[in-house]
């Protein structure tokens, strides 16, 4: 029997032990896509056993926190959240509340949780996600606290249910882990090592959803350009944007993230060339400076970043380019800062995420000399926005007056007869609809430009 046969089995065994009583769970999800995608799946296991989805904790019978670990304030919430929990447990002692996710991984956590969380009663790690529901029989038939913990990943395990968010867009993962260590990252101490999936797997649950109305997928990987590496059949990742390309039905492709220093000149022509992949790429370069990029551990340049985005720029067309960056990297002086200031100004961002540099237990950079005072990271911090705020601005301008086509996502919540949806460069849009637009793709004009995002009119 496989994994996937055997939680299937407890998932049954559950859902009759639990009957029908109208019991509900609420899932927060703290950090990155890849912890989104993962509570769709976790969402799908507990609405399968039987729950159904309650708007906060106080409504809710079984409460899971999907962690992140990336940043100190992630960390804080979720203790702050625990902190709220133990008391409302004390009114409601049938309630379950479970932890997982990559704050998990970390022992200092399950430490902390074994002396002052208690009252928790299921913690699982990110490379035991598909165990949810064995971790749940095995706490109806034990008053012990739960804790199953794996080290390191094992088999993938496919064809769980899923609880998506959107009907009309989904979340695809094609890899699992990093090889990278970045010095100042957490990530890969707590998702373990790449492993690609296998691309027929990919393809064909791209294919399932699409049949589901799906017409937006988005690639998941923490460096998706080294997808492919260790498959008995080696795929690169630009042969896999080709593959799915031709998948009917669907009509755009996205995918995060890119490390620069994998990225090639063969995924930089599947771009072009694919109809369906969007014209849009992030590419993190986290600092402008060569000495500060060494030390991060990011295996590449200033001049080659940009070499890259040089190229991509000449062969994709309208190519929508953003990046993530950080502030107050241990050592990094005024000039090197001065650096990435002129980084942003010579390539042009059409939006950008800034971090703060944040001490994480484990990496390199957290025991390095030289740390940066929370002064000189909130000064910094402000003058790299002030600048990106007039780049991306004067980018956002250069499309009033254009055509472009919008996948309608929402309504406003301010107003029923406007909707805001996204361009294929991935430009957030508002205008004038109604809710029956929502998922659809609509021909829409560029009227006005704001700082971080247009007005359009539908055409």
């Amino acid at each position: 029997m496989n994994e996937t046969s055997r939680q299937l089995e407890y998932i049954n065994k559950a859902k009759m032990i639990l009957g029908d009583k109208g019991l509900k769970y609420f899932i927060k999800t703290f950090g990155c896509q890849m912890n989104e995608k993962q509570s769709e799946t976790l969402a799908g296991v507990l609405e399968e056993i039987g729950y159904t989805e309650a708007e906060n904790e106080k409504e809710a019978d079984f409460v899971l926190y999907n962690t992140c670990t990336v940043r100190e304030s992630a960390e804080l919430k979720v203790y702050g959240r625990l902190g709220h929990l133990k008391s409302m447990k004390k009114n409601k002692p049938n309630l379950i509340i479970a932890l997982c996710g990559c704050m998990t991984q970390r022992e200092i956590t399950i430490e902390e949780i074994k002396k002052n969380q208690k009252h928790v009663d299921i913690v699982f790690g990110n490379f035991n996600i598909h165990k949810l529901p064995e971790l749940i029989i095995a706490r109806m038939e034990s008053d012990e606290q739960i804790i199953d913990i794996w080290k390191e990943h094992g088999e993938i395990v496919e064809d769980l249910p899923s609880h998506r968010k959107y009907d009309f867009k989904s979340c695809v993962n094609i890899m699992y882990g990093c090889n990278n260590f970045c010095t100042y990252c957490i990530v890969p101490y707590v998702r373990g090592r790449e492993r690609s999936r296998k691309p027929e797997d990919i393809v064909k649950e791209i294919e399932s959803l699409v049949s589901e109305g799906v017409v937006e997928v988005m690639l998941l990987g923490q460096n998706v350009n080294s997808y492919g590496r260790g498959l008995e059949e080696e795929t690169t990742f630009a042969e896999l944007l080709r593959m799915i390309n031709e998948v009917e039905g669907l009509e755009r492709i996205r995918f995060m993230t890119s490390h620069p220093k994998d990225i090639s000149e063969e995924l930089i022509y599947a771009i072009r060339d694919c109809d369906k992949v969007c014209n849009q790429l992030h590419l993190p370069v986290q600092a402008g400076n060569n000495k500060v990029l060494k030390e991060m551990n990011r295996n590449y340049t200033r001049e080659k970043y940009l070499e890259t985005i040089k190229k991509a720029k000449e062969e994709i067309k309208d190519l929508y380019i953003s990046t993530d960056m950080i502030i107050g990297f241990p050592g990094e002086t005024e000039e090197e800062f001065e650096d990435t200031i002129k980084l942003v100004e010579e390539v042009e961002y059409n939006g950008a995420f800034t971090f703060i540099f944040s001490v994480r237990t484990g990496t390199k950079a957290a025991n390095m000399e030289n740390q940066i005072s929370d002064e000189v990271k909130s000064d910094r911090f402000n003058r790299l926005k002030e600048v990106l705020d007039k780049v991306v601005y004067k980018k956002a301008k250069e499309m009033v007056g254009k055509e472009t086509r919008v996948l309608v996502e929402q309504a406003s919540k301010s107003d029923d007869a406007t909707v805001h949806g996204r361009t294929d460069s991935n430009y957030l849009v508002h205008f004038k609809g109604d809710k029956s637009l929502i998922g659809k793709v609509v021909s829409v004009k560029i009227k006005e430009a704001k700082p971080y995002y247009l007005i359009g009119e539908k055409i």
